[in-house]
């Protein structure tokens, strides 16, 4: 891939990368912001070996997925849910934030749960597409995503 396909590419994408990493980070657009500017550089940095120009979009997420995934290993930021169920953030402060009661309840769910009901619902991949990004089989992926739906039901009633 040369370099006006990969910004042709992230121009067409770079939405959609975006709403699902604020779905992943719940809410914090700026955190969300700084993964994606991370993973759009490791996509570049590896695009010269990237051909597929029709699966960009999974390869970008699977990428972000991944920078997310080591974010979060390196860095103490994302709390216990049992440390987090009661507290109100600043992101949600704001009354007229649209999606706050989801926000919330994505951050409650487990990061299985919350790549999952990001990916399906957010992004529209099919479950085979969430078992590639996700490196888990198909099985596990439509499990994750029953037991996500339930959990998130119930958090948001």
């Amino acid at each position: 891939m040369n370099r006006k396909e990969f910004v042709s590419c992230v121009n067409c994408s770079q939405r959609n990368l975006r709403r699902f990493l604020a779905g992943l980070c719940a809410g914090d657009l700026s955190l969300a912001d700084d993964i994606a500017q991370e993973a759009l550089l490791k996509a570049y940095m590896a695009s010269e070996d990237f051909n597929d120009i029709s699966k960009f979009n999974a390869w970008i997420t699977k990428i972000a997925y991944n920078t997310f995934i080591n974010y979060t290993r390196n860095n103490s930021r994302f709390t216990p849910i049992s440390d987090v169920k009661n507290q109100e953030s600043e992101f949600y402060a704001d009354s007229s934030f649209k999606y706050e009661k989801l926000y919330k309840a994505l951050r409650l769910l487990s990061l299985r749960e919350r790549s999952v009901i990001t990916l399906f619902y957010l992004e529209g991949y099919s479950s085979k597409e969430i078992s590639d990004i996700l490196e888990i089989s198909e099985d596990s992926t439509r499990q994750s995503l029953s037991r996500a739906r339930k959990h998130l039901k119930s958090l948001i009633e």
